[in-house]
């Protein structure tokens, strides 16, 4: 009897714990993830151009002379400084 009497008590906390996942899984299911604006849109100059791009509101030549553009302002501002050229020295 004891036996029967905790298997009734193990069946029913596990019909329990059934019902409270689906309650959880529909009430996730209820909302929906909103996700901002803001994380989809583009965050510098290249992001930009790309987006355009795609959408077709500038032509692949465009795209390439901005990016031209861009790379050469890059090589004013930040020039890349090699330590040694010519190769090695020993």
């Amino acid at each position: 009897m004891l036996i029967l009497s905790l298997l009734i008590l193990v069946l029913a906390a596990a019909c329990v714990l059934a019902v409270r996942g689906v309650r959880a899984d529909a009430r996730a299911e209820a909302e929906p993830l909103s996700i901002p604006e803001s994380f989809f849109a583009p965050e510098s100059l290249e992001g930009v151009l790309c987006a355009q791009l795609i959408e077709g509101e500038i032509t692949r030549g465009q795209y390439r002379r901005s990016m031209a553009g861009i790379a050469a302002r890059d090589e004013v501002r930040h020039p890349l400084v090699v330590p040694w050229a010519g190769g090695a020295e020993g």
